[in-house]
């Protein structure tokens, strides 16, 4: 990830050319002593500036290339002494580290900044005095930038990479409950209506023959469909997103049976802890949810006239609880999670989410009698 806007980039590049030009002109002007090798530099200098801007991939090689050049003529600028008191090799020097910082790695900045330094310690002129304690002090302030400048682009590497992590983990939990969702209302409100219709079709065909049958079989046929409705009730409070009251999950809890017991009929006794009970939102509203579709099970497949919930806390664990009176699962027996998914048993939904929570779950089954579900979800 590049932090540094491309405009800075370009300006940067162009930013190159005055001070070559400057470079120059001073060591043809107002430096009498400077060698033709350092002219003859100088002038390379400002054809390599103006060539720069056209290279369209500054990267890999060739930007070694040109901080090597930047390095040379800052060099060439302070042995040859262009400038009034030195001012074109300091703003340049300036300018050489900003480049660096921006552009460059640690390990490229600190060789430019050494071997800067290393020159202008080294050379005993009047010319190189004034810009000494510049160099050594700037270049090691450029050098400590530069280094958490890299470790901030890190970060953000590890931050960028944490949220492709997480957007996939939400794509995936959406294909996972669209999946639930399909199921549950082909299972579910699907199956009801597809029986609704087998039904109105032998109705009217009884209507045909007998009058007074028709009319009997409407009225087991009215029941069926207010069954039906209650059904469809219960699969559109499921899909709702859950509302936990504040901090408070045993009140939500409590809200959830009283309204299940209002729309299914079922008689619902619930037991829960006194208090406001801090849960992290997230993990309260996958319990919620695990109870609604624990109670949502029970109106649709056990047939059952008593349910039982519990939710208490017991030391540094959060217990669900919920057992039914209804026809149970078709196996038999006391089954963990780990058991359950060995053998392919259970609700798949449940067995998901309480590995989500990292909860211990048993689930009892009944056949005849009923079935109980446990849940222990460890309290952060």
């Amino acid at each position: 990830m590049d932090p540094f806007p491309a405009a800075w980039r370009r300006a940067l590049v162009w930013v190159r050319l005055p001070f070559a030009a400057a470079g120059l002109a001073g060591g043809l002007l107002f430096a009498p002593r400077a060698t033709p090798w350092a002219l003859a530099t100088l002038g390379v200098y400002l054809v390599f500036s103006l060539l720069v801007p056209l290279k369209k991939q500054s990267g890999g090689a060739f930007a070694l290339l040109v901080l090597f050049a930047d390095v040379v003529f800052f060099l060439v600028l302070v042995r040859a002494g262009i400038g009034s008191a030195i001012w074109l090799p300091a703003l340049y020097y300036l300018y050489l580290l900003a480049e660096a910082v921006f552009i460059y790695r640690p390990p490229e900045v600190l060789v430019a900044v050494v071997v800067s330094a290393i020159f202008c310690v080294a050379v005993q002129s009047q010319n190189v005095f004034p810009i000494r304690r510049t160099a050594v002090v700037m270049g090691a302030l450029a050098y400590a930038f530069a280094v958490y400048k890299k470790r901030l682009e890190s970060r953000m590497e590890e931050l960028a990479q944490e949220a492709r992590e997480t957007n996939e983990e939400a794509r995936r939990a959406r294909e996972v409950e669209r999946q639930r969702i399909a199921s549950d209302f082909h299972d579910g409100p699907l199956q009801s209506f597809i029986s609704l219709q087998m039904r109105l079709e032998i109705l009217r065909k009884i209507l045909e023959r007998d009058f007074g049958a028709g009319m009997d079989d409407l009225k087991d046929l009215r029941g069926l469909a207010q069954q039906q409705v209650k059904e469809l009730r219960a699969f559109v409070r499921s899909m709702r997103p859950p509302d936990v009251q504040g901090a408070n999950l045993y009140a939500s809890a409590r809200r959830i049976c009283e309204s299940f017991q209002k729309e299914s009929g079922i008689p619902v006794s619930f037991v829960g802890g006194e208090g406001p009970l801090k849960f992290p939102e997230e993990m309260a509203s996958e319990v919620i949810q695990m109870l609604r579709e624990a109670l949502h099970n029970v109106l649709k497949h056990a047939g059952a006239t008593r349910v039982a919930v519990s939710l208490e806390r017991v030391a540094k664990t959060l217990e669900l609880t919920v057992d039914d009176n209804g026809g149970g699962f078709h196996f038999s027996g006391v089954y963990t999670l780990d058991e359950l998914e060995l053998l392919r048993l259970g609700p798949a939904s449940f067995k998901r989410r309480a590995r989500t929570l990292n909860a211990e779950m048993t689930l009892e089954s009944r056949p005849g009698r009923g079935a109980g579900l446990k849940l222990r979800v460890p309290i952060p």
